[in-house]
């Protein structure tokens, strides 16, 4: 549904992207990660053709975004950054605007307004005027004209910015709804958002992408990913150490703790036996008839690699 090749964006001298490239699917939900200035809310905007790229091509279900602007862009529903209301409207007017500029057939506006209000927690301020809308519900009420017209690509930027703990929740269940049917892309500063609703994701930074994969593809990558944590009594902590790092698939053991004949530990894989790790320690600690209390492998964490892999927040 998006295919974007070598999208580039110059502001003057500062290169803001830098030739990203990527796909997505229908049926997919796509988180779009980055620090601060990393080109995540400029290669959106590209995307949905609100600004026109340098150099690169973007298209919608093989709409050029460029040459077939028109075409491209009623497939498309964005929900910007800081995304624009008009204030003396109320919600459903105000969808019901929307409605009309996006083509939807007049016999239908009611009920792709009352659609779009239920789906977005709408009920109970769809007479009320947009300038009297806490930030959650104006941002709800953006989100809705977002899907007003059943686009099937969204994009949306920042999507669960400015609410509470159970608003984001809605909101993360109605993305992960949508994203059965519809082409998704979203950006978040929330990992665990990605975590919970995303089927892909992509890190970006300096306006280059530099990871592409499922969550847990990406937490595989994180530097703790695949060690193993160990606690187990029944001979000396040293000893039991020792015997650890006579094991092919042993790296390193970091001593967490050792009182007496126990041992807390951490326990990383040596190169290309990250898989093979956890099965080696169980079967020593089977041999030697240790009390094990904790034997578990870490799979790795999204924040760990983000921290490990980005640096646009840290150098200029």
């Amino acid at each position: 549904m998006i295919k974007v090749r070598g999208l580039r964006k110059n502001f003057g001298p500062k290169v803001a992207v830098a030739g990203v490239s990527f796909e997505v699917k229908k049926g997919e939900v796509l988180g779009f990660l980055g620090p601060n200035g990393a080109g995540k809310s400029t290669t959106m905007r590209m995307v949905t053709g609100y600004i026109p790229p340098t150099d690169g091509t973007v298209t919608i279900d093989g709409k050029d975004i460029a040459s077939d602007e028109i075409a491209a862009k009623s497939k498309i529903g964005y929900l910007p950054e800081a995304a624009p209301l008009y204030e003396d409207m109320t919600v459903e007017g105000f969808l019901h605007f929307c409605a009309e500029m996006r083509g939807v057939a007049a016999s239908e506006i009611d009920e792709a307004v009352d659609k779009a209000i239920k789906t977005c927690f709408l009920e109970k301020v769809r007479q009320q005027s947009v300038d009297t809308l806490s930030k959650g519900f104006r941002h709800r009420t953006c989100l809705a004209q977002a899907i007003i017209h059943d686009p099937e690509v969204l994009i949306l930027d920042e999507p669960t910015d400015g609410l509470d703990p159970n608003q984001k929740h809605e909101v993360r269940s109605l993305i992960k709804r949508m994203g059965k049917e519809k082409a998704i892309i979203f950006s978040t500063h929330i990992l665990e958002e990605v975590e919970a609703v995303c089927s892909r994701a992509i890190i970006i930074d300096r306006g280059k992408v530099i990871a592409d994969g499922t969550p847990d593809e990406l937490k595989a990558k994180s530097s703790n990913a695949g060690s193993v944590t160990l606690k187990a009594s029944g001979l000396e902590g040293k000893t039991i150490r020792k015997e650890l790092e006579k094991l092919s698939e042993v790296k390193n053991v970091e001593t967490i703790d050792s009182d007496g004949d126990s041992i807390h530990c951490k326990i990383s894989a040596a190169k290309g036996k990250t898989d093979k790790l956890s099965g080696a320690v169980f079967r020593l600690c089977k041999e030697k008839a240790l009390n094990v209390a904790e034997l578990s492998s870490d799979p790795g964490r999204l924040d760990e690699l983000f921290r490990e892999i980005t640096k646009s927040d840290r150098e200029d």
